[in-house]
């Protein structure tokens, strides 16, 4: 499947990608033919730019095929049909800037707002493209600290980050709100479907070397949730090389290179790992009103 990019940049430098070290998060994108990258002056005053791809879509009825106008189905399907949003954090594809990539179907705009809401955060927006697959919108923003010029290290700010995204998400297309957990506190409509943190939440390690494990966690989203991990692993004394934080609707799905004194996790240790973070994240005790 073709994919088209745009890209826009700000006065900082373009980043370098390499490996780092410390909290990082590896953004998975679907393997796609890209087309020529295209730079584009990004100014407050002038529209986004957009993108679309025009489908084939075949009905069938009791009556035949394409008996009743396919236009009209497909209005009436568009209409009522919400894409799924989905924001990651990847501190470990770039050495000198924390990604962010943020999609939500075909309805992302310019994102002024949101780049306007980082930077009150004290965070420069050094970079950013746009790339369209199908009916998907994928944007990526690379930010680093104004006071420092680097990339974003602390948990704290991570979530902030995360946080300011969704909500304005929520704020600009409140038609995500029953899409999103955090829906429920800060969106015009709660999320029909409620999941249940117990079932919800699953938790592995993986061998990924001698160095290192790997740390797979899936739980129901919610305020808070990556400093509540970060905490959970810090009191076990495990540390956290890097990871990806994904929140796809109602569910976060992250990843974790951890190690032991610079070591893999044995079994014992990863047995208690998962059973702590297990214990901690079926009991969710974050106190929403203070983010």
């Amino acid at each position: 499947m073709a994919l088209a990019n745009t890209a826009f940049c700000s006065s900082s430098s373009a980043v370098r990608r390499s490996r780092v070290s410390g909290i990082g998060f590896i953004p998975q994108l679907s393997p796609c033919e890209p087309l020529a990258v295209l730079p584009v002056r990004f100014k407050c005053s002038e529209p986004a730019l957009a993108f679309s791809r025009k489908k084939n879509i075949l009905h069938a009825s009791t009556d035949g095929l394409n008996a009743v106008d396919s236009t009209s189905l497909k209005f009436d399907r568009d209409a009522d049909y919400v894409p799924m949003p989905i924001v990651l954090i990847d501190q470990d594809s770039d050495s000198d800037a924390t990604i962010v990539q943020l999609s939500f179907g075909d309805r992302l705009g310019a994102l002024i707002d949101t780049m306007k809401a980082l930077k009150d955060l004290g965070l420069d927006v050094s970079k950013g493209t746009v790339a369209t697959e199908g009916s998907v919108k994928q944007t990526k923003f690379f930010i680093t600290r104004l006071d420092t010029g680097r990339k974003v290290e602390d948990p704290d700010m991570l979530e902030r980050i995360r946080l300011t995204i969704i909500n304005n998400l929520l704020k600009y297309h409140p038609e995500s709100s029953a899409q999103l957990a955090m829906g429920e506190a800060f969106g015009i409509k709660a999320p029909e479907k409620k999941l249940d943190v117990d079932i919800a939440t699953h938790v592995q390690v993986k061998e990924d070397g001698t160095k290192r494990s790997l740390l797979y966690i899936e739980t129901a989203d919610r305020p808070g949730l990556l400093v509540e991990i970060i905490k959970i692993i810090a009191d076990i004394n495990i540390d956290v090389e890097s990871a990806e934080i994904d929140t796809e609707g109602l569910v976060a799905k992250d990843k974790f290179h951890v190690s032991y004194r610079g070591a893999a996790l044995n079994t014992s240790l990863s047995q208690v790992l998962v059973n702590c973070l297990r214990y901690y994240l079926r009991r969710p005790e974050t106190d929403i009103d203070s983010y």
